[in-house]
């Protein structure tokens, strides 16, 4: 790899040449854009509006999907102008968290600095370098000329939220003939074909209000919901021991994570309901239907004897995914990965969950995830990404796309 005196990235033998110095331009805009997702507020319509300008210059045509009021997809389909072959995707968000704090930042979190060599800001590395690695990727192949099939680029929104941007992408048929997605986000340079599922439980303990001084005239939910807690920790002590921990993803865990029940300003009130918000976070082989009447069982089960009534509500079912390491899609990237860097990529695991997630339960596509950027940077103070992965992503991309439709068909 080698950089030229108009800071273009070329790989020797190719003809795909990237346009660092624009896309780290294009990458500082897109993070000083505060793309929050926040209840209620839709902040990603600027960012949407920067990556649709950059697009059409390009002389693409992307499509603008509302899928909320003020919050829209963009997909784009470039053609390769080759033989025909598979559809190969590449998916990306747009929205980031807050940045908490802004005292607690050594630099303006939407300031986009460059700091020794690092593009810092929230957002840097999740996933605002992933977006515009794979945008100038695809355009930096298809200039070097045609390859066969087509790409589709995914540009979506509420990724941070509750996925409401892959949701109608799979809906509305955007993954429809799509033989494999690499998912951008970031990932330290492994390859990430697994990633954890996760479950979010609400479990309703409902009794009868009355006055603390005659607790026999009503039904406390409270010390039902002791005995819930209790089982769910000995649900995941049951997990651990049967599952043991993944290579790639570790342990599971089925995490209390919010209770509510009364108000201080009544503690002479016994409340009529208690109320338990629980994140499971499971690996490859757990039943989550299984699990989830488990629970629902225990629950209901636990609150008999005081005359409570249990009731649990699914909130969202987001299964693990395991791509096997041998589809094109993983070996596309392993290959590109290889050819570019000299070594070989290391395989791991998505420690959350990705809108890849919702691709492969709903639309039954393999995904890949794999993108510039440190792996637990994310979120952090002083999100960072450094200013040479954003091309050498780039390339990678480029590289792996063409492995991936110029396979045997």
């Amino acid at each position: 790899m080698a950089m030229n005196s108009d800071g273009e990235i070329t790989l020797h033998d190719e003809e795909i040449h990237i346009d660092d110095r624009e896309a780290l331009e294009f990458a500082v805009q897109l993070v000083r854009i505060r793309s929050v997702d926040e209840p209620g507020v839709s902040n990603e319509h600027e960012a949407t509006q920067l990556v649709l300008a950059k697009m059409r210059q390009w002389g693409w045509s992307p499509d603008l999907v509302e899928v909320a009021p003020g919050r829209s997809n963009i997909i784009v389909d470039v053609p390769g102008g080759g033989p025909p072959g598979p559809l190969l995707a590449f998916e990306g968000h747009l929205d980031v968290v807050t940045e908490g704090d802004p005292s607690q930042w050594s630099v303006s979190p939407f300031g986009g600095e460059i700091v020794d060599g690092r593009l810092y800001g929230r957002g840097a590395a999740d996933m605002k370098a992933g977006v515009v690695s794979m945008l100038y990727g695809v355009r930096a192949l298809q200039l070097a000329g045609p390859f066969p099939g087509s790409i589709r680029i995914l540009a979506l929104v509420d990724e941070e939220g509750m996925m409401l941007g892959a949701k109608h992408a799979v809906n509305s048929g955007a993954l429809d003939g799509v033989a494999g997605v690499i998912i951008c986000e970031p990932e330290g340079d492994e390859i990430c074909p697994v990633s954890k599922g996760a479950v979010r439980l609400r479990i309703d303990l409902n009794g009868q209000m009355t006055h603390g001084a005659m607790p026999d005239l009503g039904r406390n939910p409270l010390p039902a919901l002791g005995r819930v807690l209790g089982a769910l920790e000995q649900i995941q002590r049951n997990l651990q021991a049967q599952h043991g921990v993944h290579p790639h993803l570790g342990s599971i865990y089925v995490t209390p994570t919010v209770i509510e029940a009364g108000t201080p300003a009544q503690m002479n009130t016994i409340p009529a309901r208690s109320s338990l918000w629980v994140d499971i976070r499971s690996v490859p082989g757990v039943d989550h239907d299984e699990l989830i009447e488990r629970i629902r069982t225990e629950a209901a089960t636990l609150g008999v004897s005081d005359g409570i009534t249990a009731q649990l509500t699914v909130i969202d079912n987001r299964p693990p995914v395991d791509t096997s390491v041998d589809d094109p899609v993983v070996t596309c990237l392993v290959e590109a990965h290889t050819r570019l860097t000299g070594r070989a990529p290391l395989f791991g695991g998505v420690p959350g969950t990705t809108d890849g997630t919702i691709f492969t339960r709903d639309a039954k596509v393999p995904t890949v995830v794999y993108g510039p950027g440190g792996k637990w940077i994310a979120h952090q103070v002083d999100e960072y990404v450094e200013v040479e992965d954003i091309g050498r992503y780039a390339l990678v991309y480029a590289l792996a796309a063409r492995s991936f439709l110029s396979r045997d068909r």
